[in-house]
């Protein structure tokens, strides 16, 4: 039976699926779909956002979660987000996301993306699948013996990491906002304050540090943050000091949601740009930060790296095609960064009106 909640009037009574519904459309949702495969195991939600400019693209990812209503929340969130990523990168997808609910014990782990894989192709090539949290390169295989609709399979290059793809992204994106705010050209001698010595953090330090940029860097992971120390000098702080440090940059890698009015408030830089997804609390921070003069780079556009790759790869199987579009992100926001000067409005505002404009 699904669970009732009582809502501020109390002659009115709503469901959890209520609840999801108004969600979605909320999200402007396309439609949502749902296999269940008692003899594999698999249950699995597919959210497909947006078709206007193509195929929904988006990752298939496997995790545990409390109950089922929270598996479709997160698909819901994660597919919406991957229309905003390929519409202001151009790509000619919309966005979508599937999800699986982990079992408890996965008996055949090849029958269950193999059945995944028929659910995929049931939907004709309006999604296309690719790798995400708890799949693999190896698992698209899987997925490619009952439908063509996947990539990042290891014949179309995804046993590659995207992660230095997606640096490489984040840090054209950190040269245009130091043109455009601080009137360099180049990233000799700007201090960059990096949150997060993972994947995606680590090379993007990498990439500053091989252009000439001052590093100082947190992270809870000892063994990441010591990496970076010993192979590009860069300095440490402790977690919550990352936002007192004075810096030209701010780049949050890790956690999202970590701008916020207590953050933004301790920060003691003239941009943030960085990797981590949602790194606003809410959207009217971005409008703070603006008004208070910090540049903010919209996450959802440049840290798309990895979108990019796989949808370029999916139709043209080009690594330096992708590498080609990936460094448009600089053109990208320079762009948004002028409109918002010249409308006085918040990049990310910018940012997510051309997004719709293209989802139409």
């Amino acid at each position: 039976m699904a669970n009732v909640k009582r809502s501020a009037h109390p002659h009115v009574k709503y469901t959890v699926a209520d609840s999801l519904v108004r969600y979605a459309e909320y999200l402007e949702y396309g439609d949502v779909h749902i296999k269940v495969d008692k003899k594999t195991g698999l249950r699995a939600i597919v959210a497909i956002h947006n078709l206007n400019r193509g195929p929904a693209i988006g990752g298939c990812r496997i995790a545990t979660y409390e109950t089922v209503d929270r598996a479709i929340e997160d698909a819901l969130r994660l597919g919406y987000m991957m229309s905003y990523k390929a519409a202001i990168n151009n790509l000619p997808h919309g966005g979508a996301k599937a999800v699986i609910i982990k079992p408890k014990v996965i008996k055949d782990r090849e029958a269950l993306f193999e059945k995944f894989g028929e659910f995929v192709n049931d939907l004709g090539g309006r999604y296309l699948t690719a790798v995400d949290s708890g799949t693999s390169p190896a698992d698209m295989d899987i997925i490619s013996r009952r439908t063509p609709f996947v990539t990042c399979t290891t014949k179309l290059g995804g046993d590659s990491d995207p992660s230095p793809l997606t640096a490489f992204g984040v840090r054209r994106a950190i040269e245009a906002s130091v043109k455009f705010k601080l009137g360099q050209e180049s990233l000799e001698g700007i201090h960059v304050a990096i949150q997060g010595a993972g994947h995606v953090g680590y090379y993007l330090a990498k990439e500053l540090h091989e252009r000439g940029a001052k590093l100082t860097m947190t992270d809870i992971n000892q063994v990441s943050l010591q990496r970076c120390v010993e192979e590009f000098g860069a300095s440490v702080c402790a977690p919550d000091d990352i936002y007192h440090v004075e810096a030209d940059v701010f780049a949050p890698c890790a956690l999202g949601a970590v701008l916020n009015l207590r953050t933004i408030n301790q920060l003691r830089v003239p941009i943030v740009a960085g990797s981590a997804n949602n790194q606003l609390s809410h959207s009217h921070y971005g409008t703070l930060m603006h008004e208070r003069g910090i540049l903010y780079s919209p996450d959802f556009l440049i840290n798309a790296g990895g979108l990019i790759h796989v949808a370029v790869c999916y139709a043209h199987g080009d690594m330096k095609n992708s590498v080609d579009q990936i460094d448009h992100i600089y053109n990208t926001v320079y762009d948004i960064y002028e409109r918002s000067q010249h409308e006085d409005v918040a990049t990310n505002v910018i940012a997510e009106r051309i997004a719709k404009e293209r989802l139409g």
